[in-house]
């Protein structure tokens, strides 16, 4: 049974007609003006708020702490990677920046020297000031393609010495000119394969940056001629007694000799490389092939000494230098450091 409607509803309105709007029943406008007498705050669901209390507001929440990301998450990743890429650009940019500074510049020291420790013979000469003999002779027992190669080595020369190497052969082809200096100015003497590579990008970009005159010119003066003692200005006055602008075909076939082995090799007493009963079988082998028979041979094949320095853009003589002979780069007299350790050598 349905419960009778409260009298203080609204009846519905008839359908189809619209009624004026009727005044609204006593109780609800007390409950109304009640309802908009409770100050302004939000209420627990159920309650009425007591019109002559608020609720403290709330304290604000502390930011939650952000949880590091664990090691070796994908961003971290990238990160360490572009600090490594970051740092291998620097590197090589540096790197390429000192291989063109050689142009140049030319450093009082090389790696090989510091490596071998003080004290050490040294004093730069410049090309202009080398005879043209040892130039020539340079070229045809150390690199003969200096001038005329593009690169520091051919493709086919790579090959080889990597078969070479992996078989625990011997070097077939040799370093050529480029590979020597990079390794003297840069590296240090084992013959590992990591250091062969470093060698074969040095040198490669040493020849494509530097012109093979100037590349000549570095190799003759961080050359090893004797125990620290380094350079073509040191080694003529040290073995000849004598400038280097003034050496002869012999003397610096001579030295090419030295090339190979110079710890082993000695100055005479009396000048000139020491040759005699004391000698090293090896080096005396090396310095006398090299000074009578292969020098000799080797610029003969390329015409002569003059078609042989031509290679590499020399087409005068240390004697249309001669004007310059009292500047400092023209190794005119002897190195002090020489002319101590001849003393020291001879004893007076």
């Amino acid at each position: 049974m349905r419960p009778d409607r409260p009298t203080n509803a609204w009846p519905p309105a008839p359908t189809g007609r619209i009624e004026a709007q009727r005044p609204l029943p006593e109780e609800y406008e007390e409950e109304t003006e009640a309802w908009e007498r409770q100050p302004a705050g939000r209420c627990e669901p159920g309650e009425r708020s007591d019109p002559g209390e608020r609720k403290a507001p709330k304290p604000p929440r502390a930011p939650r702490a952000r949880k590091p990301k664990p090691a070796g998450t994908p961003s971290r990743r990238r990160k360490a990677w572009k600090r490594v890429g970051v740092g291998v650009v620097v590197v090589l940019v540096a790197q390429f920046l000192s291989v063109v500074s050689y142009n140049w510049f030319t450093p009082p020291r090389t790696s090989f020297m510091l490596q071998t420790g003080e004290p050490t013979v040294y004093q730069y000469v410049s090309i202009d000031h080398i005879s043209r003999f040892a130039l020539a002779a340079t070229i045809a027992h150390e690199d003969e393609q200096l001038g005329t190669r593009v690169g520091a080595f051919t493709w086919d020369e790579l090959t080889q010495r990597a078969q070479a190497w992996s078989k625990g052969e011997k070097d077939p082809s040799g370093s050529t000119i480029p590979q020597q200096l990079v390794k003297n100015i840069y590296l240090w003497p084992d013959q590992d394969p990591f250091r062969k590579g470093l060698e074969a990008g040095l040198s490669t970009e040493m020849s494509l940056t530097v012109p093979s005159k100037r590349v000549l010119e570095l190799y003759l003066n961080y050359a090893q001629f004797a125990p620290k003692l380094y350079g073509i200005c040191a080694a003529s006055w040290y073995y000849f007694d004598t400038p280097p602008w003034a050496m002869t075909e012999h003397q610096a076939g001579q030295l090419m000799g030295v090339l190979p082995l110079p710890e082993r090799v000695r100055r005479n007493p009396n000048g000139g490389i020491d040759l005699g009963p004391a000698a090293d079988p090896l080096a005396w082998d090396l310095i006398n092939g090299a000074a009578n028979v292969w020098v000799p041979r080797q610029i003969e094949g390329m015409g002569g000494w003059q078609a042989t320095v031509a290679t590499v853009g020399i087409t005068d003589t240390a004697n249309d230098h001669a004007a310059q002979r009292s500047n400092t780069d023209a190794c005119s007299t002897m190195p002090d450091a020489v002319a101590k350790r001849i003393a020291s050598e001879t004893g007076h």
